[in-house]
């Protein structure tokens, strides 16, 4: 045996000694971390039971080989290593460890510097994430980049070929975390479902620019639906997504979407066209752009311009309900600036209506802004006085020409001195609403000012107490509260409504100074507001299980001011009673409930029941039921549970009775196999006021790969409150 030269040589007589033979084990290489960090220069470290050295820089060992160096691990039943070339040679049970991946097979030739060479029948797999295989032959371009001959690819775990891709030829570039396939088809539990000449995906979860994976499905409005977007990964801050969309009974659509976040500046902005639609008989389009931008640390500007080509748009080509039932869309672009006592703002805002065709009353078109300005200051005194300026200018324009167009001033400051203890509060306002209108359309009554006082006093009192309920303390609070308002009466018919409306009677609205929102409005007033909680609060959590909440509020003066002339005014000298209950009751059940009572014939005028039971994730259970007297009256349950191990159903019912149809039905199954899933859902859709939609998505879920068929996601996250994606519950702990 030659004489083995240098420190690597030292290390193989010494791994080759009788002292490794008797036990001494060598240690993992990923514990040698001088070892990796030293890279190519690295001694090499070599155990096996007979090393011999039969030429100059000749090394072969024989036998249960063990080789280690710069982070990797070669073992094999016969290496041959050129220490001249740093080379080596192995066959017999090969197998090569690395940080990232592992790969065995039958024989490798490896130049360590360059780490190029190649390895027969190599069964691979990544470490660092999902994904194994097999091919018939693999050449190592260097140590992040290899090429696979006749190979399968999957993220199941070993033993499970539920699906793999079977490729003519796979590249795997670890440094961009990029697998590219050539004349590659998907099988899917033993069954060929897709196949492409080309392809490429990502070995992780990071963006990368190319195809993703289609969807499809099909509606009752549209037929047969197949998307197919191609992502452009721009820059790390910035991207695109072109989506061409199939519609077999309307044609084919357009889409492009570009999304944006720089250090100043961020936006989202889609267009989409469908020239020619085979049903409508014209072409359509839609844009949505949003863009917002820093101007400086204290001014902000931005964005928004919605636009469809016709009424029917979203109906048509959509399956979410909070778009179907879109009326108005917003277009607005705005500045705005702010110092630590004040803050200014300017907008111009226009809307487009989508009108229902069957309903039997036009919606109603909203005024223009154009533009507005806007102006409030704030200031606290060191006495506690607090001062407030809201003010605003704007200028109100209308696509009907028979309604009456203008230009509106408004000011309102306020003085308010609030005085608070651990166990109360009082808080007295005094304001003063002025406001002035120049019309367009009427010379006689061209200008128009309206100025009155408005004072309030609001005060509330905190009492607790400790109390125990079936074995568990809780502490219980009781909070009256009395909220009163002078506004004197002011003429104000005269007035056009610009932007007004009557705010909905709810708990919030009765501790309000004004009962309409808007600027055209301000309501005459002497009356007070009575209101008393009650909460029952966990001692040893924290939680609040239950409040407990009745409100109603008294008039001392007959109502004058309505939303338009000829309004009826009220007939009462007090509003409904208004009782709620919500909370935590249990671990697993939530409430949430509401009656509105007319107090003088007992009639209930509206009432919300809502209960949630969420034992688990996955296991969740919603229960509403809505009631306004003489308009609405639905019910709407939705659920996802288990059914079965790795079998998920999901569901919606939401019934009006008052119209005697299903307003949204839904019903869906998943399964996941573990490095794959499969959803189906079927949705039933009003989308106007007689005429409803069907829609099925039927979905597959490669682990790694991406998702194929009709995308339910949305539909589902709507529809279902707390609904989970089975993969998200598999990992749940």
């Amino acid at each position: 045996m030659s004489t083995l030269p240098g420190l690597a040589f030292i290390a193989l007589l010494l791994a080759a000694s009788p002292v490794a033979a008797e036990g001494l084990a060598l240690k993992k290489d990923v514990e040698l971390r001088g070892s990796a960090a030293a890279g190519k220069d690295a001694p090499m470290f070599l155990s096996a039971d007979r090393i011999d050295s039969n030429a100059p820089n000749i090394v072969e060992a024989h036998g249960n080989v063990e080789a280690r160096q710069a982070g990797q691990v070669f073992s094999a039943s016969w290496l041959r290593y050129d220490t001249t070339l740093n080379a080596i040679e192995a066959r017999g049970a090969v197998w090569l460890e690395q940080e990232r991946m592992t790969v065995h097979g039958d024989s490798l030739k490896l130049d360590l510097d360059a780490y190029s060479g190649a390895m027969t029948r190599p069964v691979y797999q990544f470490t660092a994430q999902p994904g194994r295989g097999n091919a018939e032959h693999i050449d190592f371009i260097d140590k992040e980049r290899f090429s696979l001959r006749n190979a399968t690819y999957t993220t199941c775990s070993v033993d499970n070929d539920d699906w793999f891709l079977k490729v003519g030829e796979l590249d795997i570039d670890k440094s961009r975390n990029i697998g590219t396939a050539r004349h590659a088809s998907l099988r899917f539990l033993g069954t060929p479902i897709l196949y492409t000449p080309w392809m490429d995906f990502a070995l992780n979860d990071e963006r990368k620019t190319g195809i993703l994976a289609p969807t499809f499905g099909t509606t009752e409005r549209s037929g047969l639906d197949v998307l197919v977007p191609y992502y452009i990964n721009l820059a790390p801050n910035y991207d695109a997504t072109l989506y061409p969309r199939l519609l077999s009974k309307r044609g084919v659509q357009l889409g492009g979407e570009f999304r944006y976040l720089l250090a100043d500046a961020h936006g989202e902005n889609r267009l989409e066209y469908l020239p020619n639609d085979n049903e409508a008989g014209r072409s359509r389009w839609s844009v949505a752009l949003h863009n917002e931008y820093q101007v400086d640390a204290n001014t902000r500007a931005g964005m928004l311009f919605g636009r469809v080509s016709d009424n029917d748009y979203f109906r048509d080509l959509s399956n979410l309900i909070a778009t179907t039932s879109q009326t108005h869309i917003n277009s607005e672009a705005w500045i705005a600036t702010g110092r630590a006592n004040w803050n200014a703002e300017v907008r111009a805002q226009s809307f487009q209506t989508l009108q229902d065709s069957t309903a039997a009353v036009p919606i109603a078109d909203l005024y223009a802004r154009l533009p507005q300005a806007r102006f409030g200051a704030a200031q606290t005194f060191a006495n506690g006085l607090e001062f407030r300026l809201e003010s605003e200018a704007t200028r109100f324009t209308h696509p009907d020409d028979s309604l009456p167009e203008g230009t509106r001033a408004l000011v309102y400051p306020t003085l308010r001195l609030p005085y608070s203890t651990p166990f109360g509060f009082v808080t007295p306002q005094l304001g003063w609403h002025g406001s002035y209108y120049v019309l367009d359309d009427d010379a006689a009554k061209a200008r128009i000012s309206r100025n009155l006082p408005i004072f309030s006093l609001d005060s509330g009192v905190v009492f607790e107490r400790p109390l125990a309920f079936a074995g568990r303390s809780f502490e219980q609070t009781l909070e009256p509260r009395v909220y009163y308002v002078y506004a004197p009466y002011r003429d104000q018919d005269a007035i056009p409504n610009f932007d007004t409306a009557l705010l909905d009677f709810s708990y919030a609205q009765m501790f309000t100074e004004n009962q309409f929102v808007g600027g055209d409005r301000v309501n005459d007033a002497n009356q007070l507001t009575v209101a008393l909680t009650s909460r029952f609060t966990e001692a040893d959590s924290g939680l609040e299980r239950l409040q407990v909440t009745l409100g109603q509020r008294y008039y001392f003066s007959n109502q004058q001011v309505t939303l338009n002339p000829g309004d009826p005014v009220r007939s009462s000298n007090a509003t409904d009673l208004l009782a709620a209950a919500s909370g935590q009751i249990t671990r697993n059940w939530r409430i949430n409930t509401a009656w509105q009572v007319d107090t003088q014939n007992g009639n209930t005028i509206r009432r919300n029941l809502g209960a949630a039971y969420h034992p688990a994730p996955g296991r969740t259970l919603n229960f509403n039921y809505r009631f306004i007297d003489q308009t609405t009256e639905q019910i709407d349950i939705s659920a996802q549970w288990p059914l079965a191990p790795r079998w998920y159903g999901m569901f919606r019912y939401n019934y009006s009775f008052q119209d005697d149809k299903l307003v949204e039905g839904l019903a869906g199954l998943e399964y996941n196999g573990g490095c794959w899933l499969v959803r189906g859902v079927f949705q039933r859709l009003a989308t106007k006021e007689d005429q409803s939609t069907d829609a099925f998505f039927l979905q597959l879920e490669l682990s790694g790969m991406g998702r194929i068929g009709a995308n339910p996601l949305d539909v589902l996250k709507q529809s279902v409150p707390g609904y989970r994606t089975s993969n998200d519950l598999l990992k749940t702990p």
